[in-house]
């Protein structure tokens, strides 16, 4: 029996084990897509216990931020609200975490926690309840007294080079700014554009939301389609002088409609007006709006991210309650490959398409995704066009195995961007760490069998480029 999670945890062959020690374990990260707060990497924030820094909560505001995967681990053991959000004592809610995680026998959240555990607190032991005290106690004094335990100390102690943020047009990114400005940052953190709401014009809330973006370039109101789109690229353009390197969409499917300017003005005019637009007439708009900004993103070098096929707050009883980005989440099924190819055709027949990430939640599209990337790839750069990451619910073992899989089977696996945390947690570099694991692990299997040569220089740029390089040269850091 192998002892749990050791050094050489998910390493099953020897070449497995040299190439993940030798090459990928102490790459630099580049993690350029996540959730974490900009202000607390400037303010230096230092949390106090595994509670704080694990299952966040009810903020000021009133809005709940946290990790929701371990939010619904919690639920599924029959938690109660009270200890997963709720305003039960830290500890209590920590003691039901780790009660829950017993029974994750398969789930990556076993193997995060004490990855975690181990990287940036040195507390080998398995997380069970009989030693959840100590574990707690070991962890409370390191996050409260060690100077090396602060956001940034943290994010020094995991190897992070860039981090992309993810932020609204409309934010001031007064906390960037202050980044920028602050010589003892020695990380460099980007702004990422997220232009959801201005996309979503048949959602609630999109004339108050288009209000905010005229107020956030000077003007009273935004009185066409064009000027939102004018808005959006001014607001782009102020993202960029601030080092942004990535957008990034969210969208339920991808659209691709294409319109007259005056029919597009029509839709946006009964959009603010508060009348009702069919999902037709939405597809329009957003047609429109997409296509403006993918063009701006290609002058302005900016990477294109598009995340698709998430069925959002399925829980309406929950969604209440807590709001949006809470853990209840799921994989939806949209048949959008044509349209996706047809706007990225759009794009290419200007020579006006950029850089591109694709990521679908649902595991059924890799093949697709990784099919229609080599239709639009260019000497711009090496993979030009992406199949991201293995995404959100496919961010297991299996799930990155069958992504890198279906890429590495109808694509060239050697140029992929690699790994990135999409997370709300500042511990979460450790899944970069099993990512690579898991990588270096199907590599060193086919060496093994016989399928791919032991050429030394060829591993190494290979492991190398998908642990940090190949990233670092595609957001040109």
């Amino acid at each position: 029996m192998k002892p749990f999670m050791d050094k050489d945890f998910l390493l099953e062959t020897e070449t497995a084990k040299h190439l993940f020690h030798d090459y990928a374990e102490h790459q630099p990260l580049v993690d350029y897509h996540c959730h974490i707060s900009p202000r607390e990497i400037y303010e230096n924030r230092r949390f106090h216990n595994l509670t704080e820094v694990w299952l966040g909560g009810k903020q000021p505001d009133g809005s709940y931020f946290g990790d929701h995967y371990k939010w619904r681990v919690m639920r599924s053991n029959g938690v109660s609200e009270d200890y997963v959000t709720g305003d039960k004592p830290d500890y209590e809610r920590y003691l039901k975490f780790v009660e829950a995680l017993q029974m994750a026998i398969g789930n990556p959240m076993l193997h995060w926690c004490n990855l975690e555990l181990r990287r940036f607190f040195g507390y080998m032991k398995p997380l069970t309840p009989e030693n959840a005290k100590e574990a707690w106690d070991v962890c409370a004094d390191k996050l409260q007294n060690d100077p090396d335990m602060t956001v940034r100390g943290i994010i020094r102690k995991a190897g992070v080079a860039m981090i992309g943020t993810t932020d609204d047009p409309t934010d001031s990114l007064e906390w960037h700014v202050k980044i920028a400005a602050d010589p003892s940052i020695e990380v460099r953190v980007c702004p990422s554009f997220r232009p959801d709401k201005a996309v979503g014009i048949s959602k609630p809330g999109f004339a108050e939301y288009i209000g905010a973006l005229a107020a956030s370039v000077g003007r009273e109101k935004l009185d066409s389609a064009a000027a939102v789109m004018d808005a959006l690229v001014e607001r782009l353009e102020f993202f960029a002088s601030l080092g942004c390197r990535a957008s990034d969409h969210g969208l339920d499917y991808v659209p691709f409609r294409p319109a007259s300017e005056d029919e597009v003005e029509r839709v946006y005019h009964r959009a603010m007006a508060g009348e009702a637009v069919s999902a037709e007439d939405a597809e329009k708009y957003q047609t429109a709006l997409l296509l403006c900004l993918g063009r701006a993103y290609h002058r302005l070098g900016i990477v294109m991210q598009i995340h698709y096929s998430c069925l959002r707050n399925t829980n309406a009883r929950m969604y209440r309650l807590l709001g949006p980005d809470t853990g209840y989440d799921a994989i939806a099924q949209n048949t959008c490959g044509g349209a996706l190819a047809a706007f990225l055709s759009a794009l290419d027949e200007t020579d006006e398409c950029p850089r591109t990430i694709l990521y679908s939640l649902n595991p059924a599209d890799n093949e697709q995704l990784g099919s229609l990337i080599g239709c639009f790839q260019s000497d711009e750069v090496p993979g030009k066009i992406q199949h991201g990451s293995a995404w959100w619910f496919n961010d297991t073992r299996s799930g990155m195995e069958a992504q890198m899989r279906s890429l590495a089977n109808l694509g060239l696996l050697g140029n992929f961007v690699g790994m990135l945390t999409d997370s709300r947690s500042f511990l979460s570099y450790a899944r970069h760490d099993y990512f690579r694991r898991i990588f270096c692990n199907l590599v060193g299997n086919w060496v093994e069998n016989g399928e791919y040569p032991p050429v030394e220089a060829n591993l190494k740029a290979i492991v190398e480029g998908v642990s940090y390089r190949n990233a670092a040269r595609y957001f040109n850091l």
